[in-house]
């Protein structure tokens, strides 16, 4: 064998059969992202809209939401290879797989939705960390959130440069154990708490009409609950980009499914006993956010510790997040402009301890400018609880319902009004309508603090 075959061999071991880098992923990895994706910020408002819903109605929305997201992931992970799920061509983003399968107008809807949502999703994380950075035990309410969002921002200006998803794995596995942390150390005080003085004042349907709030307020903050728990469970947004960087072997789409039971059975334990143990420790008066509502005084070094584990997670979940928009604009740009060295050309820099690393002057100034954007927003609009829920409520329909039944359905040729064509069909349209009562939800209370609100004052 010559030296020049040698070397075409090697470089074939070193890229998959679309000529793109070798996939490294494995099920660990998915599990990570998978998890780092889902147990958010989300989870700390879980006993708030368990207090909106009660015993009964609570834990069923819980487990309802943590069965359809499992039941549409492996819908959409069927999809990310077309027309076959195991043999076919790869579709590298959900705009992709859209328009492999469903085509039309329908490409751009799903864009306009997961890309939103990202945007959304990544201007709540910089809001919610910057709370917990804010709210430690010597902190005074007068304190403003803005300087934590800066450093917040500084911090994902440096991260934002990690080129794509393949190389997030370190990042996703670190987010995921400070989610496990924050989450164990939530539900241990909130035992402890019901151990120490017993249950709060609770009910089977959640917070009463006349004693705690008036019949309107119950009707909206249930509403609003609903989008929370939505919320608590979206990750279909950034699937197919974890399914993508997936090794071929086993297939892609048997591992993203394990990984996917993996991930949501294990963020729905987390919640039915973070949302259930701690209404029982709150009662109808649990806060929005039961570690950095003034829930816990002591003691104050854990709760510092919990903020902290809050801090990093939100820090790795941004990247999950934010990754599939950046690869969706700089791949756009380079089709467009191939021939602009400034957008495709990459210079070689070797960083002690790090190695060679890749710099691209274009990624530098659009990803700086992009997390720049999102901290500025979030300054503007720093509402917590019912920014969860319009982002769950908005997103949770057409890209966790909608988009994977109806690819599913064009998939395997489902013929039209089947048995099981019709009970899909119900589910789409029960989503929607949870959908749009939960979006009015969060609507109203968006309102409601926007009366009160002054903007750029320091914030409690």
């Amino acid at each position: 064998m010559t030296n020049n075959s040698m070397f075409i061999e090697q470089e074939a071991k070193n890229f998959d059969d679309d000529g793109r880098p070798k996939r490294t992923g494995t099920f660990v990895t998915a599990s990570a992202h998978i998890i780092t994706a889902v147990i958010g910020s989300g989870v700390l408002s879980l006993a708030w809209a368990i207090a909106q819903l009660g015993w009964v109605a609570g834990p069923a929305v819980l487990m309802a939401f943590s069965f359809i997201t499992y039941f549409t992931s492996t819908l959409l992970a069927d999809c990310y290879r077309s027309p076959d799920p195991i043999t076919g061509r790869r579709n590298y983003t959900y705009m992709d797989v859209v328009r492999a399968h469903l085509g039309g107008i329908k490409v751009q809807l799903c864009g306009i939705a997961q890309y939103g949502n990202l945007i959304g999703v990544t201007i709540g994380y910089t809001i919610t960390s910057s709370i917990s950075m804010v709210h430690g035990h010597q902190a005074k309410c007068s304190i403003s959130n803005y300087p934590f969002m800066i450093i917040f921002a500084t911090i994902q200006i440096i991260l934002s440069q990690i080129p794509n998803f393949h190389k997030l794995s370190w990042l996703s596995i670190l987010a995921a154990i400070m989610s496990f942390a924050y989450s164990s150390i939530g539900l241990g005080l909130s035992i402890a708490k019901v151990a120490g003085v017993g249950h709060a004042r609770t009910s089977l349907t959640g917070v009463t009409v006349g004693v705690d709030v008036s019949a309107s307020e119950k009707v909206w903050r249930s509403f609003q609950a609903i989008g929370d728990i939505a919320f608590a469970y979206a990750y279909s947004t950034v699937l197919i980009e974890i399914q993508d960087t997936l090794r071929s072997h086993p297939p892609e789409s048997k591992v993203m499914k394990k990984a996917s039971l993996m991930g949501v059975s294990t963020t729905t334990l987390f919640y039915v006993l973070c949302g259930c143990v701690g209404y029982a420790a709150f009662g109808n008066k649990a806060p929005g956010n039961f570690l950095t509502g003034f829930g816990f005084y002591e003691p104050f070094w854990l709760i510092d510790f919990a903020n902290v584990c809050i801090a990093v997670h939100l820090i790795g979940a941004y990247q999950v997040f934010c990754q599939p928009i950046f690869g969706f604009v700089e791949t756009h740009c380079c089709n467009r402009w191939p021939e602009n060295k400034l957008i495709t050309r990459e210079h070689a820099i070797n960083l002690p301890f790090l190695g060679v690393y890749h710099i691209n002057f274009f990624r530098l100034v659009w990803r700086t400018v992009y997390v720049i954007v999102t901290a500025v927003i979030a300054m503007i609009f720093p509402f917590f609880n019912d920014f969860l829920g319009l982002i769950g409520a908005a997103s949770f329909y057409p890209l966790t319902v909608y988009f994977p039944i109806e690819m599913h359905i064009a998939q395997s040729k489902m013929p039209k009004y089947s048995f099981t064509w019709i009970w899909l069909k119900i589910l789409t349209w029960a989503c929607l309508i949870v959908s749009l009562v939960a979006a009015a939800g969060s609507i109203q209370g968006l309102a409601t603090d926007l009366k009160t609100y002054k903007p750029f004052q320091t914030q409690d």
